[in-house]
């Protein structure tokens, strides 16, 4: 990828497309860790002598702009982080008002757009949008890499119409997740989690001839138990991929590591009953909700030693205390690795796992992609990252 060192940005307006998306509640930002992760790129553009022009997306507005997805709660979190005076511009991405306002700004300026998803035609990567957007800057610098994997106006549209670059938490996240796939250092464990096989059926099946180990928790685990015959109560189920487990299973089951016992509740819900009970009999009209603490240990043995670890998905229902050791458990035991592997954390939910641990200092990359890092370790192209090259 073309690197911001290749891009002359002295005395320029940059255009740059930032992760902004970001949880906002009552009109204050919840959690500012996007925010954080785009400064390096800012500083280091303008250091150079750059004017910056900021763009992002924010939710999923359906019919143009609303309030509760206006970035104007941003700007002052930005401002705060960045030191210096953020200049917030109201009105539409593609209007004449905001390309008058961003033409004044001077090299060192900062001014961040509105939403661009309030564009109807970002998500189509419509040429008009694309030719507006690419009005307000001199160059573009894409920093994205939560919204890389999307072909869309502000992304990978732009690129093909200004001199381009990736930004540093781009072409990082490219670089460490890559790592994932070409050579890693052995052993090599995958822990996936989350609620469904489906989701990441591409992710498995990509790793899982690469890996030495992968181990499975989450809701997805009651898929795996049920094909083998288990009994899983009213667990989580896939009915649609049980022959698709039994299948990998069957082709790889001396790399596949699956729990032996779960924490099983009589509903959900954060004040329910539970019990520990074998993976594969959980009684009738109870649900697993975590990993056991027999299978917690394993799982932490079964990482011991590894040089190469990536993490995607919680191993239970974590936002409730009572079916959150389990992947306390699987986030200390990647922590304890330290500096003796390197560790990967990818996708929204272990991000939130793995900072509410306490453990995410010590993990060598955390991902800020979600949706972007497992297209990426699917073996996918990215939109993005081709528009960078």
């Amino acid at each position: 990828m073309q690197t911001l060192d290749q891009l002359d940005v002295n005395g320029k307006r940059v255009l740059v497309r930032v992760d902004y998306n970001v949880p906002i509640k009552d009109g204050v930002v919840q959690d500012e860790t996007r925010v954080t992760a785009s400064l390096p790129t800012l500083q280091h553009l303008l250091a150079r002598g750059a004017a910056l022009v900021l763009m992002s997306h924010l939710g999923r507005p359906k019919n143009g702009p609303e309030e509760k997805y206006s970035l104007r709660p941003v700007a002052a979190v930005l401002e705060r982080a960045l030191g210096r005076p953020v200049k917030f511009i109201a009105s539409l991405p593609s209007s004449e008002e905001t390309r008058r306002a961003v033409e004044s700004l001077q090299p060192g300026e900062v001014a961040l757009l509105e939403n661009v998803r309030f564009e109807p035609g970002e998500e189509k990567n419509a040429p008009e949008l694309v030719e507006q957007l690419a009005r307000l800057g001199d160059a573009f610098v894409l920093d994205a890499f939560g919204s890389a994997h999307r072909a869309h106006a502000s992304v990978s549209g732009v690129a093909g119409r200004l001199p381009h670059a990736a930004g540093l938490l781009l072409h990082n996240e490219v670089e460490a997740l890559s790592r994932l796939l070409h050579d890693p250092a052995r052993p090599y464990v995958v822990i996936i989690g989350g609620a469904k096989v489906s989701d990441k059926i591409k992710v498995i099946e990509n790793l899982l001839p690469r890996v030495d180990r992968m181990l499975i928790g989450g809701g997805m685990m009651f898929t795996f138990i049920r094909a083998r015959g288990g009994q899983i109560g009213k667990s989580l189920v896939e009915e649609d991929q049980v022959a698709y487990a039994r299948q990998l299973l069957e082709q790889y089951g001396d790399r596949l590591m699956l729990p032996t016992d779960a924490v099983a509740a009589d509903r959900f819900a954060p004040d329910a009953q539970t019990r520990v009970v074998p993976a594969d009999r959980i009684p009738d009209g109870w649900m697993g909700l975590d990993i056991g603490p027999e299978t917690a240990r394993a799982y932490a043995e079964a990482l011991q030693g590894a040089k190469t670890v990536f993490w995607n998905g919680p191993m239970g229902v974590f936002e409730f205390p009572a079916f959150a050791a389990g992947t306390n458990a699987v986030a200390q035991a990647v922590a304890k690795l330290g500096n003796q592997a390197y560790t990967v954390v990818g996708g929204g939910d272990s991000v939130s796992a793995i900072n509410q641990s306490g453990q995410a200092s010590k993990v060598s990359h955390i991902s800020t992609g979600g949706g972007a890092s497992l297209e990426l370790l699917e073996g996918q192209l990215l939109p993005g990252v081709e528009a960078m090259k």
